[in-house]
C-alpha cells in the first residue's frame, strides 16, 4: 500500500517525474526483537524552535522520554498544525543504510502510532521505522531527529535509504 501510494499519489514525496520508475521502497527483513512497550515518563518542558530540513522554523514541546533497550528516547509534541505525539530517532546505520537526517518512530499527526498496550504503555516498533519525506525530496520540510534523539547502535529495522531504481543495480 505504502508503494502503491508513493508511486501514484498525487501529493507522494516522490518528484512527479521519477514516479514512473519507482519500484518501491526496501526494509530490513521484520525482526521481533526490535518490537517494545514502554512506558511515557513525563517531562513536560518548554515549547522550543528547531529548523526543519528546509530551514523553516517548527515549534516542538517535549513531553516526556521512553526507555527501550536500545536506549533513551526523547518524546515531543508536535506543536504546529495538527498536533500529534512525535518520536524522531537517529542510529548507526544514518547516512549509509538509513537517511542521514534520522527516521521517525512515532508520528501520531500522520497515523503513525500503533497504540498501547492494556497497561497503557506505548508500542514501539522499529520494523515500521521510516523516512521524513525530505528524503526523497528535499522540497518537503521535515523535523529531523536532533542529538538528543541518537542511538548508539545500529538499528537494522524498517525503512532502507531510498535508491531511485537507476542505482540500485
Amino acid at each position: 500500500m505504502r508503494d502503491e501510494l508513493f508511486g501514484q499519489h498525487p501529493q507522494s514525496a516522490i518528484a512527479p517525474e521519477d514516479r514512473a520508475a519507482f519500484r518501491g521502497l526496501r526494509y530490513f527483513p521484520y525482526d521481533p526483537k526490535h518490537r517494545f512497550s514502554a512506558s511515557l515518563i513525563e517531562e513536560p518542558g518548554e515549547r522550543f524552535e528547531v529548523q526543519t530540513s528546509t530551514g523553516e522554523a517548527m515549534w516542538l514541546r517535549p513531553i516526556g522520554r521512553v526507555e527501550i533497550p536500545l536506549g533513551m528516547l526523547p518524546v515531543f509534541w508536535i506543536d504546529v498544525y495538527g498536533g500529534g505525539v512525535f518520536i524522531p530517532f537517529k542510529d548507526a546505520t544514518a547516512g549509509t543504510d538509513t537517511y542521514g537526517g534520522g527516521r521517525y518512530l512515532l508520528d501520531t499527526v500522520k497515523g503513525a502510532d500503533l497504540g498501547s498496550n492494556e497497561r497503557g504503555e506505548l508500542i514501539l516498533d522499529l520494523n515500521f521505522a521510516y523516512h521524513p519525506s525530505c528524503h526523497y525530496n528535499y522540497r518537503w520540510s521535515c523535523p529531523l531527529a536532533g542529538p538528543e534523539s541518537r542511538l548508539a547502535t545500529r538499528v537494522e529495522a524498517g525503512e532502507m535509504s531510498y535508491m531511485p531504481l537507476s542505482v540500485r543495480s
